[in-house]
């Protein structure tokens, strides 16, 4: 049977030293780590080059793949890629631009879930198709870049709970298909496909070409273990597709402490993939 990669976010690590993360991940049996921005800088966009080269190192010390960034827009504070405010607008785009260098300088073929669900949803009376527009086209405005770089911005979709400018994989898939580009595709993550009315294996089979990257975690964010969802269909799917790149856990709460998180979720998903 196909081994699957897997990855985990540094967010629930975020208070220990980043050697310490890196150490920690790879001893519980990841071979890829996934980074929050955030918790390199308060304006990551500006890390400085030395401190580039030295993350890029650690994980590559530790044994590591580097596998992209998510939580693209926590810090810097008051950015907003759909705002009417064109200025801000501008600004917000400016901040994806450098994060797809950030991406670039950390490792090959990163990519960048952009979920922000806070920085993306409508505000200041605009409609949800005109902020979706906005996003599509700041989208457009950045993927040549992404490509030259060999990142990718992948389109999440987000329920309605968290933000609605893109809902489903089919928006998200559209945008994709719109834009042309293989500087954005797309992404699954099985916490926030919480509203989709179909199985999530059927999808994850009818939108695979644009599939990226896989998000892991329970249907109320916590590690995988914690809940009742299977996942041996997604799993079963991804497996019988041939799917090459990173399954990734996004654990929302971290009160387990991260080396439960860690070992824990790993240890389960590894179970459910020995009973397919």
């Amino acid at each position: 049977m196909a081994v699957l990669r897997q990855a985990t976010c540094n967010e629930y690590f975020q208070e220990w030293d980043f050697a310490a993360q890196c150490t920690a991940i790879q001893k519980a049996g990841y071979t890829g780590i996934e980074i929050a921005p955030f918790t390199l800088a308060e304006d990551p966009a500006q890390l400085p080059a030395a401190r580039r080269t030295e993350v890029k190192r650690i994980i590559a010390d530790a044994g590591l793949e580097f596998v992209g960034l998510h939580w693209l827009m926590v810090s810097p504070k008051g950015l907003h890629v759909t705002t009417p405010d064109q200025a801000l607008r501008e600004k917000s785009w400016l901040h994806i631009r450098n994060l797809i260098d950030l991406c670039a300088d950390l490792g090959d073929g990163g990519v960048m879930v952009f979920g922000s669900p806070f920085q993306r949803c409508t505000v200041d009376g605009a409609t949800r198709a005109e902020a979706t527009a906005r996003y599509t086209e700041g989208l457009a405005g950045v993927a040549g870049h992404a490509a030259a770089r060999g990142v990718t911005v992948l389109v999440e979709a987000l329920p309605s709970a968290q933000c609605d400018v893109v809902q489903t994989l089919e928006e998200a898939v559209g945008i994709v298909k719109q834009i042309g580009s293989p500087g954005v595709q797309t992404m699954f993550d099985t916490h926030n496909a919480v509203e989709e009315l179909e199985p999530h294996e059927v999808l994850v089979d009818r939108y695979y070409e644009w599939i990226c990257h896989v998000h892991v975690n329970e249907m109320d964010g916590k590690h995988c273990g914690q809940g009742d969802y299977d996942f041996k269909p997604v799993l079963r799917k991804l497996i019988e597709k041939g799917y090459q790149r990173w399954v990734s856990l996004e654990s929302f709460d971290f009160s387990f402490g991260p080396e439960r998180i860690a070992n824990e979720s790993l240890r389960y998903l590894e179970g459910e993939i020995a009973k397919l």
